[in-house]
C-alpha cells in the first residue's frame, strides 16, 4: 500500500477502561502514520462496557463512515462477539502477526479487536501495521467471504440506535461507603424476604449477627440462602466488638501458604489434604503448582491461590495480568499480586493503579478473588494509605500487608490503618506474614484483618481448639 493509499484510509477506534492506555498509544502511533483516526472513547480508565464502545465501532464500519475498525477491551474476546453481530462487519481478534496477516489476506477482515491483558504495546502496534496494509486479493478467500456476507444479509440484522454517552470522570463517582452499603443490604433483604434488615455498625451488633462490612443480618438460614443464591459464598461470623472476637470457623479466615522456592511435589499435595482436612479458605502455592493443587483439592470448598510479580512486584503490568490470566485458567480461584513498591514510592501512581487494575480485571474476567500486596515494610503510613487508595479505586477484592519475603510481616498497626481506608468500601484486609500462632491470628482479627496468610495454618487450627471462647 502506498504512503497516499495509506493517509486515505480513515479508522474508528474504541477501548473499555481495560484497553483505555493501549487505545491512546495506538491513537498516537496511528496519527503518526497519515491515517484518520476517529476516537469513539472510552475516555478514562473509569470502568464501562466493553459491548457500547464495540458496537459503536463497528456500526461506523457497517456504515462506511470508515474504513477499518479497532477496539480494545482487557481479552478483545467480548469486543470481537460484540462487532460481529453488526451487519457488514468481519470482526478478528489477533494476538500475533501471523493472525492478523491472516484475518486480511483470507478473511478480509474490517475491525480488529486486541485484548490489553495479553498483548503489549509495542507488539499491538505491529498487528495494527500489518492489518491495516495487507489486502485480500486471491480469488478464492474473496469467494468465501462472500460466503460469510451472504449468512450476514440472510440473518437481515439491524444496526442499533442507541450511542452510549459519554461516562462521568472516574474522579467524579464517589465510593461507596458504609451507609451506602447498609441501605443496599436492608432493600436487598425487603425485596428477597418482604422483612426489614436489622443492620448497623460493628459497635451494636450480638453475637446473633452475621456481620460483612459493616453490614448485619440476623443469623436466619432463609436469608443466608438468598444471599448464597446471589453468589456470595462466605459469611463472617464475629460478636460485633468491632473484630475482637476470633470466629470459631477460623480456618475459613486461612489462606494456608506454602511458598518456599524448595517447594515438591509432595508438599503441595501435602498442604492440599491439610486444607481438605481443616476446611481452610485457601491453599496458597507458587503459580507452576496452580494446576497441581486444583486437580488436588478438586470437588472441595477449599479454593487455590497463587502469587503473581512475586515477590518483588517489580514486572510490567502487562506481564503481571498476563500471569494472572494463565493461572486463572489453570485453576487459581484467588491472586495475590505485588504493587509495583519502587513506582509508588516514586509517586507514579498511575501506574500503580494499571498495575492492579490489569490484574483486577483479569481476576474479574475469570470470577476469581483480587488480592493486592502492598509490602507494609518497606513503606511510610502515606504511601500505605495512598496504596489502599488506588487498590480500591482499582476495584481490587483485598489488600494485603506482605509477602513474607520482605524485612517483617504483618504488624496490628499496619492492619488497623489499612482496615480503616477500606472496610466502608467493602474490601478485606489480609494479614500474612510472621502470623505464626493462635494469639497472633486473635490480633490480627482483632485490629480488622478478615484473612490470614500463614504458613502455620495447623499450629493455629491446634491452639484455638484448645482456647474457650465466651460472649
Amino acid at each position: 500500500m502506498s504512503a497516499s493509499q495509506q493517509q486515505k484510509l480513515s479508522i474508528a477506534l474504541g477501548a473499555d477502561h481495560g484497553g483505555f492506555a493501549l487505545k491512546e498509544a495506538l491513537l498516537s502511533h496511528l496519527s503518526g502514520q497519515g491515517y484518520l483516526v476517529k476516537d469513539c472513547g472510552t475516555f478514562s480508565s473509569r470502568p464501562v462496557d466493553y459491548p457500547e464502545f464495540a458496537r459503536i465501532v463497528a456500526g461506523k464500519v457497517s456504515a462506511g463512515e470508515v474504513d477499518f475498525g479497532i477496539v480494545v477491551d482487557g481479552a478483545g474476546i467480548g469486543s470481537a462477539m460484540t462487532a460481529n453481530k453488526i451487519m457488514g462487519v468481519r470482526a478478528a481478534l489477533c494476538y500475533d502477526l501471523s493472525t492478523a496477516r491472516n484475518a486480511r489476506e483470507h478473511n478480509n477482515a474490517n475491525l480488529l479487536t486486541l485484548g490489553a491483558g495479553l498483548t503489549g504495546m509495542a507488539l499491538a502496534k505491529q498487528i495494527a501495521d500489518i492489518f491495516l496494509t495487507v489486502s485480500c486479493t486471491e480469488e478464492r478467500h474473496l469467494r468465501r467471504v462472500k460466503m460469510i456476507d451472504d449468512l450476514d444479509r440472510a440473518a437481515d440484522k439491524q444496526l442499533p440506535g442507541k450511542i452510549a454517552t459519554q461516562p462521568e470522570k472516574e474522579e467524579d463517582v464517589p465510593p461507596i461507603t458504609e451507609d451506602d452499603m447498609t441501605r443496599i443490604a436492608a432493600r436487598v433483604r425487603e425485596l428477597m424476604t418482604g422483612g426489614a434488615l436489622t443492620a448497623g455498625t460493628g459497635a451494636s451488633c450480638d453475637s446473633e449477627m452475621v456481620c460483612r462490612c459493616g453490614v448485619h443480618l440476623e443469623k436466619d438460614p432463609v436469608t443466608l440462602r438468598h444471599f448464597m443464591q446471589m453468589g456470595v459464598n462466605r459469611f463472617g461470623y464475629h460478636d460485633g466488638t468491632g473484630g475482637g472476637c476470633v470466629p470459631e470457623d477460623i480456618a475459613r479466615c486461612i489462606d494456608h501458604t506454602y511458598l518456599k522456592p524448595t517447594a515438591t511435589t509432595d508438599d503441595i499435595i501435602r498442604i492440599c489434604k491439610e486444607a481438605r482436612e481443616f476446611q481452610f479458605a485457601s491453599v496458597c502455592v507458587s503459580p507452576s503448582y496452580v494446576g497441581l493443587a486444583a486437580r488436588e483439592l478438586e470437588g472441595t470448598t477449599v479454593s487455590v491461590c497463587t502469587v503473581v510479580g512475586f515477590p518483588s512486584g517489580a514486572h510490567a503490568p502487562e506481564i503481571k495480568a498476563l500471569e494472572a490470566r494463565q493461572a486463572i485458567r489453570e485453576g487459581a480461584g484467588e491472586i495475590d499480586m505485588v504493587i509495583n513498591i519502587g513506582a509508588l514510592k516514586s509517586g507514579d501512581d498511575d501506574l500503580v493503579y494499571r498495575d492492579i487494575r490489569g490484574v483486577s480485571e483479569a481476576c474479574s474476567d475469570g470470577s476469581a478473588i483480587s488480592k493486592v500486596i502492598i509490602e507494609t515494610a518497606y513503606l511510610t503510613d502515606e504511601e500505605k494509605v495512598r496504596a489502599c487508595k488506588l487498590a480500591v479505586r482499582a476495584r481490587a477484592n483485598y489488600v494485603k500487608t506482605s509477602t513474607g519475603f520482605g524485612p517483617h510481616g504483618a504488624t496490628v498497626e499496619d492492619v488497623e490503618l489499612m482496615s480503616k481506608i477500606v472496610q466502608p468500601v467493602g474490601m478485606g484486609v489480609k494479614a500474612a506474614g510472621g502470623i505464626s500462632s493462635y494469639d497472633d491470628a486473635r490480633k490480627m482479627i482483632a485490629a480488622g484483618a478478615t484473612r490470614l496468610g500463614a504458613s502455620a495454618g495447623i499450629r493455629i487450627m491446634n491452639e484455638s481448639r484448645s482456647v474457650t471462647i465466651s460472649n
